[in-house]
């Protein structure tokens, strides 16, 4: 059944982990955000956050229920069912409860799956300012390294000098890739790029 399209003022912040899948050590982030806030928006928040390029289509997944970026059935025509448009429908109307899960899957070619969890509903603190990451671990992989079995190969390649691929893939990375690095920081400033500066307070 689909979640109503609903318009009520948002019910607090949604704490959620996000946590890159088929990936060891994990790359992951924890990121509060309004409740208002749509699946569209939370998309970009995800990207920024990851520190994807939003390069590449997007998917939400939650039980039988699908959504995407408006036009995005056009695009790949072969798709058996339409999905629901992720503009139309918010964060509070498709997860009602901590401990849900969502599925949001970025670049169908590379297929990088990601886990969505609500680890806590938190009141509205009128005196926060969101999107906010508060904690994460890793970088995350280069765009069109090639998904979670190239990129182990790519870690691979750079971290041996003797590797036959090894000069080849540190110059398409640009020279230097840390695999460990997280500034949460730098996360931090361009989440605050995502929403205007009206809609950052739940």
């Amino acid at each position: 059944m689909t979640p109503k399209r609903k318009t009520r003022e948002a019910s607090g912040t949604y704490q959620l982990k996000v946590t890159l899948q088929s990936i060891r050590p994990a790359i992951w982030r924890r990121i509060q955000v309004p409740a208002s806030i749509t699946l569209n928006q939370l998309h970009e928040i995800i990207q920024e956050a990851m520190g994807w390029s939003n390069y590449h289509l997007h998917l939400f997944e939650i039980g039988a229920m699908t959504y995407t970026a408006p036009g995005m059935d056009e695009t790949w025509e072969d798709m058996e069912s339409r999905d629901e448009d992720d503009t139309q429908f918010h964060l509070q109307d498709v997860l009602t409860r901590s401990g849900q899960k969502l599925r949001y899957t970025y670049d169908f070619g590379d297929g990088w799956d990601h886990a969505i969890v609500v680890e806590k509903i938190l009141p509205a603190d009128s005196g926060a300012r969101y999107p906010l990451c508060v904690a994460g671990k890793r970088a995350c992989p280069p765009e069109d390294c090639g998904g979670p079995y190239a990129y182990e190969e790519l870690l691979e390649a750079l971290g041996d000098p003797r590797h036959e691929r090894h000069e080849e893939l540190t110059e398409w990375v640009g020279g230097e890739f840390d695999p460990e690095a997280f500034d949460l920081n730098d996360v931090n400033n361009r989440l605050k790029t995502i929403l205007p500066k009206s809609r950052r307070k739940a």
